[in-house]
């Protein structure tokens, strides 16, 4: 009997040692009969009531040590076949990245449009006389909102969702984080452009929960409204075209007194009203205003001497008008049939 038992096992071993050119459904077949309710295994334990009943026992244990021997022979043989599935897998589609590529199939790559609208908008600005500054994505409570003359329980702070890490850490909502740390540690004269990632709780066909925005600001001695238009009918008709025209609407942002919402005229149609700007012949682009007093004093900047202006936008809006994408979800697809048209 003992030796039985032992010729069972090693010939089950024997039988599925060489992995090399056996399928998946072999090794089963062969698990299954090794194993199965008609294996000569499984007769075995059938027969023990013919054994003595002194020898049961001792009969019995080899017979389920020689069980738990063929499961592991048969649990690392699955392993291993899966593992040379795998590396066959991939051996089959490997790429050698040290190929040169074929630009005639592959074409060349492209900038992504967000980075093309930043880099045009940043070049823009800078023919205008802004310095670009960057600032830190993780930002205090006291920089992303205390100090642009949002104070705890403030109701402006239900305008937007923000991701906290800690009760004072937190993902920025806005650029504008920047402009306190820079007007801090320098006085007037002050034209900065601040471009960068920001995050909000959103998430729909026009928002994502992580997007782009360009902030500016400029802070001197008789700084008016009429520069801040100014600039940004210089900035609209230098990225759309000439005879682009901006209007300003009313509107409140706790940092900017008085604050405005600014539309330029549809690019689509030239203000004369289409689908794209629902029939207005305008599309809204973004916020500005004149820097509150509050917050250049929180900055240690006399608000008696000098006056500001500061303006956002976002990228992904400002590329969706421009290329007439209607979806901003598309930008972080990274669909490379998407992706193709922008160079």
């Amino acid at each position: 009997m003992n030796d039985k038992i032992r010729e069972l096992v090693e010939n089950c071993k024997s039988r599925i040692s060489d992995l090399s050119n056996m399928a998946a459904a072999e090794l089963q077949k062969i698990k299954s009969e090794s194993l199965g309710k008609n294996s000569e295994l499984t007769n075995l334990l059938k027969s023990m009531r013919d054994i003595p009943a002194e020898e049961r026992p001792r009969i019995g244990q080899m017979v389920n040590e020689a069980r738990k021997l063929i499961e592991e022979a048969f649990a690392d043989a699955e392993r291993k076949m899966k593992e040379k599935t795998l590396r066959d897998k991939l051996e089959k589609e490997r790429v050698d990245i040290t190929l040169p590529c074929d630009n005639a199939v592959q074409g060349r790559g492209h900038l992504h449009p967000i980075t093309l609208v930043a880099d045009e908008i940043m070049d823009i600005f800078k023919g205008l006389g802004f310095e670009v500054l960057e600032g830190p994505e993780i930002e205090t409570d006291y920089y992303c909102f205390e100090a642009l003359n949002i104070p705890k329980n403030h109701p402006a702070r239900d305008m937007q969702d923000t991701f906290y890490i800690t009760d004072n850490i937190l993902l920025r909502t806005h650029t504008s984080p920047n402009q306190v740390r820079v007007m801090e540690k320098k006085q007037p004269p002050i034209k900065m452009l601040c471009p960068g990632k920001v995050y909000r709780s959103d998430d729909d066909a026009s928002h994502s929960p992580m997007f782009h925005q360009i902030e500016g600001l400029v802070v001197d001695k008789h700084i008016t409204l009429c520069d801040l238009q100014g600039t940004l009918e210089a900035f609209a008709q230098a990225l759309f075209d000439e005879k682009t025209k901006t209007r300003f609407r009313p509107s409140f942002f706790p940092f900017t007194e008085p604050s405005v919402e600014v539309d330029l005229t549809c690019s689509n149609c030239g203000g004369k009203g289409c689908k794209l700007c629902k029939g207005t012949g305008w599309i809204e682009v973004l916020g500005a205003g004149m820097v509150h007093p509050k917050v250049l004093e929180n900055c240690g900047i006399s608000s008696e001497k000098y006056t500001g202006y500061a303006f956002g936008m976002g990228l992904e809006r400002i590329a969706m008008i421009k290329y007439g994408i209607p979806n901003i979800k598309l930008f972080f697809e990274n669909d490379a049939r998407f992706l193709k048209q922008f160079r």
